[in-house]
């Protein structure tokens, strides 16, 4: 089997350096590749967030990086999987992130609190529906939300 993905879109932003934290303070313009006409942008205005499927091209594959590891490094939280964590080395690099819309424009769109470095490849662009995220109490483990408390 052979996987094709292709660039849909550049993330155009003023984070150069891979950091962690403090994404909320970045405003990220997606800019669609010539070959996406403008019209595939038609109606996501009316929605508030996206879910943005982008390529890391800094990190490292899954392996030679380890299939688990204390995120972040840090000795007070346990060693886990790759898959329990959202850490940019993966199998696949492949990340995944939901990002409040600014406005939109004729073959771009301006997103608050999206996770990726500039020039970053975007892959796929979604809407978030009011039924499409999680149903029912969300469970996560405690660690996650230490981690969390700045990343935002």
């Amino acid at each position: 089997m052979e996987l094709v993905v292709r660039p849909i879109a550049f993330v155009r932003n003023e984070r150069h350096t891979v950091m962690d934290d403090d994404w909320d303070d970045v405003l990220s313009t997606i800019e669609f590749a010539d070959d996406v006409p403008s019209e595939a942008l038609w109606g996501l205005e009316e929605f508030s967030h996206v879910e943005v499927v982008f390529f890391a091209a800094l990190a490292e594959d899954v392996p030679p990086g380890p299939w688990h590891r204390r995120p972040r490094g840090n000795e007070r939280w346990p060693d886990v999987g790759i898959f329990a964590q959202r850490n940019k080395d993966r199998p696949n690099r492949i990340m995944l992130s939901i990002a409040a819309i600014e406005r939109v424009e004729t073959r771009s769109f301006i997103v608050r609190g999206l996770d990726a470095l500039d020039a970053t490849v975007v892959l796929d662009v979604k809407p978030v529906y009011s039924w499409s995220g999680p149903r029912g109490e969300l469970r996560v483990a405690p660690w996650s939300i230490e981690l969390g408390q700045h990343y935002f």
